[in-house]
């Protein structure tokens, strides 16, 4: 067994350590500690140790709490509100009743939660979310140059695509990252067998639906673009099928794969995943999506007349490898429910997305507010990134605290927004950092974008005013919803960890675009105009 306690080699493993709160640390050690004692120990009695299957799941019962299901209390079939695979559960199997008693007996009580310091959370919060912002910066400066190659002057309906398929990190990525964050706080990952159940599982089921919802923000942006014009074009709608499917399936594998390395080096380093996984998830996702999306799309429009074929021969490769992804998904516990049940917030994010595509994709088209393309990824990338992590750090707190059903005193009854921000609870400081880090970190952004000579716009004192009060106000807004729809799914018996990221990321989405255009309307309106600037 490997043992969980990090070996610092040189200076960055020092760094990273610094920033590990001591009781995370200590978790960890009683974890691997645990481990080690799983060993068998004859007695002079010729007592026969219990066979390892059945050795490591009575250690997954001992170092995880007991999760309420909303089924019958006999029952062990998995559950909404259970994100991991059930206990005494592998890929399927069930324990007999003996197993059960006597495990319920070696049970502990239920575990706390390791205290963390505002310093601590901030110090682990900052390195992955500046990451992340770089990343989006260079989604935005991607998009400020692909803007002007053929495919996306003359089928702007892509424009409507970008926020959708971006948004897939949200829908898709930072969930991912939600449930495996709360599996590995809640002990679920310390079994080999259980951690690979659990990623093969999520990953099968992430690529079932990136084809479904890629096809899906494809056929949306087509409608949105065809009622107000009233054009419509089977080449370009089937090349919008194409491009938006492949850059779906391609992009959500890529980021799938880096994100299982990061839960489980956070795991082994004793660093808080619910803090780094989510904006890690983002930090090259829109750049490497928007890339993709800008090649393939760039690649379909110059065959459209030399091999007209081409788009739909793509489209129904990638469409026809769905089945196999459901297959290896449905095998798996950990994702059978909710390759039947998680469709609902996927795809209403998706169309939510869409909706600030569309804003997008009529601000792009008026000359006058063309700068607002550079700065589009970066408002909506850092809005989503910051809820995602409140989001995942609320519902971990409640799978450790609550029942399903059951929410704290503190979260009962009508909301207000210093529920939020007023307090002394882990929560409350998290959203107070989170808030707090907006104005810094879109400042360095902002001269980021500046010094690379990107965008259409100059740093002007009245633009950068505008510019970080709609940030703020999202964020804001962000942090607010995240408090009142974590609670509340949990109430209503739904994982927040499947079901709350995907909505909060597209109304970052939404809120980010809608508010940045009206930003770039009133500077227009007052006078501060120079759309050349990057030419």
């Amino acid at each position: 067994i490997l043992s969980l306690k990090p070996v610092p080699t040189g200076w960055i493993p020092s760094v990273f350590q610094t920033m590990v709160p001591t009781g995370y640390t200590k978790l960890q050690e009683e974890r691997g500690l645990a481990m080690a004692d799983l060993g068998p120990k004859p007695d002079g009695n010729g007592y026969r140790p219990d066979p390892p299957h059945l050795e490591v799941r009575r250690h997954s019962d001992r170092v995880a709490r007991t999760s309420v299901s909303l089924s019958d209390g006999g029952d062990v079939r998995y559950s909404e509100t259970e994100p991991m695979l059930p206990e005494g559960t592998l890929s399927g199997e069930e324990g007999d009743d003996e197993e059960k008693e006597e495990e319920e007996s070696q049970r502990p009580p239920t575990r706390n939660m390791p205290k963390e310091s505002p310093l601590a959370m901030a110090l682990q919060i900052v390195v992955p979310f500046l990451l992340a912002g770089f990343g989006t910066v260079s989604a935005g400066m991607v998009l400020d140059i692909v803007q002007h190659w053929d495919a996306f002057k003359y089928i702007t309906e892509i424009f409507i695509l970008v926020p959708a398929l971006l948004g897939l990190k949200g829908n898709l990525e930072m969930t991912l990252a939600s449930r495996l964050s709360t599996a590995v706080n809640v002990g679920k990952m310390d079994s080999p067998i259980e951690k690979w159940n659990l990623i093969i599982g999520n990953l099968a089921l992430k690529q079932v639906q990136a084809t479904v919802v890629g096809f899906l923000a494809a056929v949306a942006a087509v409608v949105l673009g065809w009622i107000p014009e009233g054009k419509f074009q089977m080449s370009h709608a089937v090349l919008l099928c194409s491009a938006s499917v492949a850059t779906a399936f391609i992009a959500s594998m890529l980021q799938g794969f880096i994100m299982v390395g990061v839960i489980v080096g956070s795991k082994k380093t004793g660093i808080n995943p619910d803090n780094v996984a989510t904006p890690i998830a983002a930090s090259f996702g829109d750049l490497i999506t928007l890339a993709i999306l800008a090649w393939i799309s760039q690649g379909l429009y110059n065959c459209l007349d030399s091999h007209p074929y081409a788009s739909s021969l793509v489209c129904a490769f990638f469409l026809s490898l769905t089945p196999v992804w459901m297959v290896i998904s449905s095998k798996h516990p950990a994702s059978r429910t909710l390759l039947y049940s998680g469709w609902e917030p996927v795809i209403t994010a998706m169309v939510i997305s869409s909706i600030g595509g569309l804003i997008l994709d009529k601000t792009v088209s008026d000359p006058n507010l063309a700068g607002i393309v550079v700065y589009t990824p970066v408002i909506n990338g850092i809005g989503g990134n910051l809820v995602a992590i409140q989001s995942s750090r609320i519902s971990t707190h409640l799978h450790f605290h609550s029942a399903p059903g059951e929410v704290p005193e503190e979260a009962k009854g009508c909301y207000y927004p210093c529920r939020t921000f007023c307090g002394t609870g882990a929560n409350h400081r998290s959203a107070q950092v989170l808030l707090l880090l907006v104005l810094p970190g879109h400042l360095i952004f902002l001269y980021t974008i500046h010094l690379m000579k990107s965008g259409h716009t100059t740093l002007t004192p009245i633009f950068m005013t505008v510019y970080l009060a709609a940030a703020l106000l999202q964020v804001f807004l962000l942090l607010c919803i995240a408090d009142w729809m974590v609670y509340s799914m949990w109430r209503s018996g739904k994982d927040p960890d499947s079901f709350s990221i995907p909505y909060l990321t597209a109304l970052g989405d939404l809120l980010g675009t809608a508010l940045l255009a009206l930003s770039f309307q009133f500077l227009w309106y007052i006078g501060d105009q120079d759309s050349d600037v990057g030419d």
